[in-house]
């Protein structure tokens, strides 16, 4: 059930300490004047049931106590116990000497109810507050993503197998409590026999044992309250991770792996160096310098495609209309460019450094010209013998023939390593699909324009560095996307409410209270 807005409300004496003790330009008196605490309360209401339980802690006591774990970079048991002794802490949260705070659970089941749709709309709440400010302007977005480590220990595969084959036994129990059994005994003899093979034989062997368990839990009949039986929802939950590594070692090399069982949502990217877990991939105003809009993706997501979901996002909240978004190289992907530049679609302007293909060539493919009947023609005027489309890519490939090419007075521009005698094929040319986007983008990288706003770019590098190193966004906290979501949401929720302090404290933070 939902409970008051202020159940604790300071008496007299609580006002004089605090004001005795808590200076007036303490960060917390400013970010009780800048932020509208109280607009939360109606917005989180939703998530309560009138008409279950006790009632509950107040939802923006408990959120103001997820806000200063964030700012100070405090676990749950070490906000609850600043908060009893802390007189900047109590003044914020504007609770008496006399009652007592939530236990730290608390917050754990606070982030239970709200999920990830909660926290989502406490983000945007605080950006919509800063766009009533008047701090938020339309013209640029700046792009950027940085890696999340995850909280786990990566096994080897032997020990992956064995990790998922132990949890799903003992989700399969409450439905086949014989089988299971059976199954334990058959582990330990399938030990005893393997213990002294090598590691391949004894991962094949588990690998086997494995899929006869998954035979057996796929024929198990669901119960009639399946949707609601949290054994059986759990048993499903394990067995589809199960399929994915018993598909993982089937194709050992499809780059999208499992790494763990304890979080099965990590994944083994790179950037900068190798690394198991996410991404938060966000958008910043150059203006304001504040964060509009948040994502977390597992390690290798797909970043670029990414761009579009944070502008229609934050669009979708706002009913804003940004003008023009800044990705570093990963954005010069014609799909992406596509997309985001459509008049019909999102309508930006779009500022990506270009990059070449990857061909080992002086002549690049912008260097051919397409003739009418959707041939190459190459710099020395020779035409493409063959051709065939690159689907998975969205391009066409285009093959001119090894004679042509030995015997062309060009091919020292053309190729580092010409054909040889034996050779049966001469340049190979890739045409994307998007060809007329990429070449917007080259020839946009060359105004002062771009130049203008590619200097703005490391903006949105320091607004990821701080939420990173100050407020705990670098390391995974809790194990699933869901979670890790809900962390860098109040990671860069505190990020935010402090950029607006800074812009907002002075002359104008009186006004913040009325707004």
């Amino acid at each position: 059930m939902l409970g008051p807005r202020k159940p604790y409300p300071p008496t007299e004496l609580d006002l004089k300490v605090f004001e005795t003790y808590v200076p007036y330009d303490h960060h917390l008196r400013k970010a009780a004047r800048v932020i509208n605490w109280d607009a939360f309360h109606d917005l989180l209401a939703p998530f309560y049931d009138d008409r279950l339980g006790q009632p509950s802690e107040p939802p923006v006591l408990m959120l103001q106590l997820e806000y200063l774990r964030y700012h100070y970079n405090l676990s749950d048991a070490q906000v609850i116990r600043r908060c009893q002794t802390d007189m900047a802490f109590r003044m914020f949260l504007q609770v008496n000497c006399h009652d007592q705070l939530p236990d730290s659970s608390s917050l754990c089941r606070f982030r239970s109810r709200l999920k990830t749709e909660g926290f989502q709309l406490i983000f945007d709440q605080v950006v919509a507050q800063a766009r009533r400010h008047g701090l938020i302007k339309e013209r640029l977005r700046l792009k950027d993503a940085t890696h999340i480590i995850a909280d786990i220990d990566v096994p080897t595969t032997l020990g992956l197998v064995a990790q998922i084959r132990d949890r799903l036994l003992e989700a399969a129990r409450p439905f086949d409590r014989e089988r299971v059994e059976g199954e334990r005994v058959e582990i330990e003899l399938l030990r005893q026999r393997t213990e002294s093979q090598k590691v391949e034989l004894r991962l094949e062997a588990r690998v086997t044992h494995l899929k006869e368990i998954l035979s057996w839990v796929d024929t198990l009949p669901s119960p009639e309250d399946a949707e609601t039986n949290k054994s059986w929802q759990k048993l499903l939950d394990r067995r589809r991770i199960a399929h994915k590594i018993l598909d993982d070692q089937e194709h050992p090399g499809s780059g999208d792996q499992v790494r763990s069982v304890t979080d099965p949502d990590a994944r083994r990217a790179k950037h900068g160096a190798w690394f198991d877990g996410y991404l938060l991939d966000m958008i910043v105003d150059p203006d304001s310098e504040i964060i509009t809009q948040i994502n977390v993706l597992p390690g290798n997501g797909e970043e670029a495609a990414d761009a579009i979901t944070l502008i229609q996002q934050e669009e979708a909240v706002h009913g804003n209309d940004v003008e023009a978004i800044s990705i570093d190289g990963i954005g010069f992907n014609g799909a992406v460019l596509h997309a985001l530049e459509d008049p019909e679609g999102l309508g930006l302007d779009a500022y990506v450094p270009p990059r070449e293909g990857g061909e080992d060539a002086m002549y690049t493919p912008r260097d051919f010209e397409e003739t009418e009947d959707g041939k190459l023609t190459c710099p020395a005027g020779q035409t493409s013998t063959s051709s065939w489309r690159d689907n998975a890519r969205a391009r066409r490939a285009h093959m001119f023939s090894a004679d042509t090419c030995r015997g062309c007075a060009m091919v020292g521009q053309c190729m580092t390593d010409p054909p040889t005698a034996t050779a049966k094929h001469g340049r190979r040319v890739y045409r994307s699909d998007y060809h007329q986007e990429l070449e917007r983008a080259r020839a946009k990288s060359q105004t002062e324009q771009y130049k203008a706003v590619r200097r703005e770019q490391w903006k949105v590098e320091r607004k990821l560095g701080e939420v990173m190193n100050c407020h705990g966004g670098r390391r995974a906290r809790s194990r699933g996307q869901p979670k890790v979501f809900i962390q860098e949401c109040m990671a860069s929720t505190a990020t935010n409410i402090k950029r607006m302090i800074r812009l907002l404290c002075g002359e104008r933070c009186a006004l913040a209270s009325e707004n």
